[in-house]
């Protein structure tokens, strides 16, 4: 018997125990007496905690209840955010043994950690930039993004993974410059490497990727040049940091807002938050000695509250992105277009049994709600269409959404000639930490230098060193790309049909991989529930989501409304727009009774050209 199988019978009984409780029962992993002695666990234990099978996180409102809490017994870290940034704050102070609050506005990952490129990369921009400018800043970032690539891919393989990405040459000069500059791309990474950059002729080309055009720029194609960068699942990436960070010991609350800080009076140092739930409208105080300040393109908002004067740190960018039909690019390699007419890179990246399409940088304002305006939908159509051998039809669009980037800007330094496209650690006002700029692959280490800065501002004492980058999040660990076999193998999808007789189902291929990528080794528990709770039917038609995800996601990953799951819990808001109105009435008119959360009505926007998860 494989080692997956033998896993999953393993971890079957514990989640049928689960489930058979409604899932909201509170396992709380094993830790020694020697841990509850010390008053943290050690790290060897946290590691169990976190990979432990049968461990829940703890309830919203236990939650809520730990952020409560008085001048005499603060939290010594309330982070403010929960993207990515955020998330990684909890997780690495809550292992460090320090007492960690967050706090998100709206749900996890609902900002810009959601809307992001899809790709984890070291910048082979900023490659170009250090040689050609003899930039050694440049050249660091490249090099410390790298080392951060390839952590996250290891920490999180199930949702993460390696991507080639193909670069077409339509004029020899074109081949050697790319050829050169993503072997010495490869160079840099080193040891970090995930595999080598290579040359393919013109014929070769076409047979990796079949709608690539032969012809472009009135010249015929003469080969392409493949590198490769990771790709992710983000939101869900963002989620899983949110959850792991929870099993820690943090204490993290979605859809609860910072109104006000709490200063001393003698001092006016910030020692807390007032904060709001979102959900139930009441406020409480949360004490902390450190407030971290990672609210992405917001953090200027939230440096305001302490500092109605503060100047301005956050230069936006947005990055904008529409969703294609799969038959635009094969599945497993993708078309990267390094400069378009106006300089901007355009990228075609297969996503999710979808293609993912948009460019980056784009000068934009902050908001709450960004919306990629049509002519910017149309910029992507045009600059792909220079590449492919197939008709590109406004048509196909399926959704489209932008994100805000937060470029920072040094409050402290002397001029602003150059944003930072480096993470920024700053405090300003005494108590409050910001940290902002920075990207996606680089989450880990801006974390760890965010909590570096919390525990000398705050003199607090945590027990142990950083230990986030060789720390599998919840899922991961022991997780093999041949999981979804077992899956396959051992369960069906029992589901009731519209009469309401329980009919079984084939748990297929595309619902077995789907789990595994998207839950890790937890998928047996979803599908434990699409077995045993009659819950195996698909939300969407040609999509391998599951109504068993919603009860699973509701019970174990803080999903407290139906956007929540259909935004960010599952991809199926960015994926696709009708697919997403069907789900969501399907879950209204079928689910309610068992899925208490499902009966949630949230703002959402559909019009008969593009859709909008900005809006949700």
């Amino acid at each position: 018997m494989s080692a997956s199988a033998t896993r999953l019978r393993r971890l079957a009984s514990v989640a049928v125990a689960v489930t058979a409780c409604g899932g909201a029962v509170l396992l709380t992993p094993s830790v020694s007496s020697n841990d509850r002695a010390s008053g943290h666990p050690t790290v060897e234990s946290l590691r169990q905690i976190i990979n432990d099978p049968s461990a829940v996180v703890p309830s919203r409102t236990l939650q809520e209840s730990a952020l409560i809490g008085t001048k005499s017994g603060p939290l010594d870290i309330l982070v403010v955010g929960g993207g990515a940034t955020g998330c990684g704050v909890a997780l690495d102070a809550a292992t460090r043994g320090l007492r960690v609050g967050l706090v998100e506005r709206e749900d996890f990952s609902s900002g810009t950690s959601s809307r992001s490129t899809k790709l984890i990369h070291g910048g082979v921009r900023y490659l170009e930039k250090a040689v050609f400018g003899l930039d050694y800043g440049q050249l660091k970032l490249v090099f410390h993004a790298l080392e951060e690539r390839k952590q996250v891919i290891e920490n999180a393989p199930h949702l993460c993974h390696a991507l080639p990405c193909m670069t077409p040459c339509f004029d020899w000069f074109e081949v050697v410059y790319y050829w050169m500059g993503l072997k010495m791309y490869d160079l840099v990474a080193g040891r970090r490497l995930l595999h080598f950059s290579r040359y393919y002729s013109a014929q070769e080309s076409v047979e990796l990727f079949p709608t690539l055009a032969s012809k472009g720029k009135g010249k015929s194609l003469r080969g392409t040049v493949v590198y490769y960068d990771g790709q992710m699942n983000d939101s869900r990436l963002n989620v899983g940091l949110a959850c792991t960070a929870a099993l820690a010991g943090a204490a993290v609350l979605n859809h609860a807002e910072v109104v006000s800080f709490l200063k001393d009076e003698g001092t006016q140092q910030i020692i807390g938050a007032r904060i709001r739930d979102n959900l139930s409208g009441q406020e409480f105080d949360a004490y902390a000695k450190v407030v971290v300040n990672a609210a992405g393109p917001f953090c200027d908002s939230v440096r305001k509250m302490a500092n109605k004067d503060a100047l301005p740190m956050i230069c936006p960018s947005s990055g904008v992105h529409i969703v294609l039909p799969d038959y635009y690019s094969p599945d497993g390699m993708g078309l990267i277009v390094p400069k378009t007419k106006d300089g901007r890179v355009v990228f075609m990246l297969p996503w999710l049994g979808r293609t993912i399409a948009g460019t980056t940088d784009s000068s934009t304002s902050i908001t709450p709600l960004p919306e990629p305006n049509e002519n910017e939908i149309q910029f992507i159509l045009d600059a792909i269409c220079d590449y492919l051998n197939v008709k590109v039809r406004r048509t196909d669009v399926l959704s489209a959404w932008s994100g805000i980037r937060p470029l920072a800007v040094d409050p402290n330094a002397k001029n602003t000639e150059s944003i930072s496209r480096d993470h920024v650690v700053s405090e300003e006002y005494p108590g409050l930490v910001t940290i902002t700029g920075g990207k996606w692959t680089t989450y880990r280490s801006m974390a760890e230098d965010a909590v570096n800065a919390a525990i000398k501002s705050g003199k607090l004492s945590p027990s142990n060193e950083c230990i986030t980058s060789n720390l599998r999040l919840i899922g991961g660990d022991g997780w093999e790309p041949s999981l979804f076999t077992a899956l396959a193998q051992q369960y069906v999808r029992m589901k009731k049909s519209d009469g309401g007789k329980v009919v079984p189902g084939v748990m297929d291929t595309a619902a077995a991989k789907h789990l595994s990528h998207a839950y890790g080794t937890l998928a047996e528990r979803v599908a434990t529930i699409a077995q045993n709770e009659n819950l195996g039917k698909r939300l969407a038609h040609g999509y391998p989501y599951l109504e068993a995800e919603v009860a699973y996601c509701a019970r174990n990953e803080y999903c407290e409304s139906a956007i929540d799951f259909i935004a960010r819990r599952s991809r199926l808001a960015f994926l696709d727009t009708d697919a997403a109105s069907h789900a969501r009435i399907h879950l209204l008119l079928h689910s309610a009774d068992q899925v208490g959360l499902i009966l949630s009505s949230l703002l959402y926007i559909v019009n008969k050209d593009c859709w909008i998860p900005g809006h949700l």
